[in-house]
């Protein structure tokens, strides 16, 4: 499994290690999650709702009956990409294996496809239970991740299984469970995509086929992976991405002033847009005549990407794109060296694109060639594998 983002709801059932939550609510911050919190009202005896609000940086509700209107336990559930208890009670144990829903943190389990968790903590007796050890059997069975306690201290001088486990165990089981990548946290990854239009006049302009879908796939990627993304984005009807940012431009020197701004803040530049090559000289306010229209005047627009390579810093790593038609051959392949050379980039993916392949297909195939001379032949896959082996690339050259 693999999530979509990184929103998480983190429950927290009535136990006295609801304290520990905290620390893990900080460490699921830590690798790149946005954490709302949804106490049980019992919680609220041993944490209040300001310390969940001052540590999420989110306002916290618990009651299943305010602002009904909105149904919030359906928004929530939709919005979750992953669902953490800790602690599980034995009573939250036992409602959640039932399909009981009585208040708001039952209600969004049972109406979330999310992934969900479970962190037992209770005294030995009542984890030890042959009821808990059921309804644990029954969780498991049902594909949920029910992470086993801790054997130590409890409250007084009670002593065994049941112990709230170690906050980095969780989040390991977490990570390892839900197949999180969280490589890029802290990076800072700038992505183009779509293609640039030049207008002729206000009806007509100069662009091309692409889609946007492998940018977007890489940003998406990116933000799985736990990078801060911003995506300049040319002329895309793709829905927008929760948590990327996104600057939307419609022409080559558009996408050039919003580069010229973002990348000496960017770890990493992956210029996946389909930038025009030339516009026209001229642009008529008013629509041209089709008797009128014999022969249009063009310039050169800017290559972006080489503009952008000579104001680099050292570490900052350049990703561009290539598409040639005519098959992968030595000739194109020749061709995307040159490109890579003479634009001052790390790595460079050539595709063929030949009687418009790849262009709004949710697949692609092609070869990655790597400044040291490496190349890689990738076959047909989903641009969404492509992206995550162009970052796995980047990561390296990052070091």
């Amino acid at each position: 499994m693999s999530l979509l983002g990184r929103e998480l709801i983190l429950g927290v059932g009535g136990g006295i290690s609801a304290y520990k939550s905290a620390e893990l609510l900080r460490r699921l911050q830590d690798i790149g999650f946005g954490v709302t919190v949804i106490p049980t009202r019992s919680s609220l005896n041993f944490v209040g709702s300001a310390t969940w609000e001052a540590l999420s940086g989110r306002s916290v509700n618990e009651n299943l009956w305010n602002n009904v209107h909105e149904v919030p336990h359906i928004a929530a559930a939709r919005a979750a990409n992953l669902i953490v208890v800790a602690p599980a009670t034995a009573d939250l144990l036992a409602k959640i294996a039932a399909g009981l829903a009585d208040d708001l943190l039952t209600n969004v389990i049972s109406a979330s496809a999310a992934p969900l968790i479970l962190v037992p903590a209770m005294h030995p007796e009542m984890w030890l239970n042959a009821a808990t050890q059921s309804n644990v059997q029954t969780l498991r069975s049902r594909g949920h991740l029910v992470i086993e306690p801790d054997e130590g201290r409890m409250t007084g001088e009670d002593f065994g299984p049941g112990r709230y486990p170690e906050i980095t165990r969780i989040i390991s089981e977490i990570s390892e469970f839900a197949n999180i990548k969280s490589d890029l946290l802290g990076k800072k990854i700038l992505i183009t995509a779509g293609g640039t239009r030049e207008a002729i006049d206000p009806v007509r302009f100069i662009g091309n086929h692409s889609s946007g879908k492998q940018g977007y796939a890489l940003a998406k990627a990116a933000r799985n992976r736990g990078a801060e993304v911003t995506l300049i984005a040319a002329n895309i009807d793709l829905p927008h991405l929760a948590g990327v940012r996104t600057l939307s431009v419609g022409t080559a020197e558009e996408m050039q002033d919003s580069l010229n701004i973002e990348f000496p803040e960017c770890d990493a530049l992956i210029m996946a847009a389909a930038v025009a090559d030339a516009r026209p000289v001229a642009k008529s306010a008013h629509k041209i005549k089709k008797a009128d229209l014999q022969s249009i005047e063009l310039e050169a627009n800017p290559d972006l990407i080489a503009e952008i390579s000579k104001i680099r810093r050292a570490p900052q790593v350049l990703v561009a794109f290539a598409a040639e038609t005519g098959g992968l051959d030595a000739s194109s392949i020749e061709v995307a060296n040159a490109k890579l050379i003479n634009k001052g980039v790390d790595l460079i993916y050539l595709n063929d694109v030949t009687d418009g392949a790849i262009f709004g297909s949710d697949q692609t195939s092609g070869i990655l060639i790597d400044s040291n001379g490496a190349s890689t032949k990738c076959e047909i896959q989903s641009k969404d594998t492509l992206a995550d082996l162009l970052l796995d690339q980047t990561l390296t050259k990052l070091g």
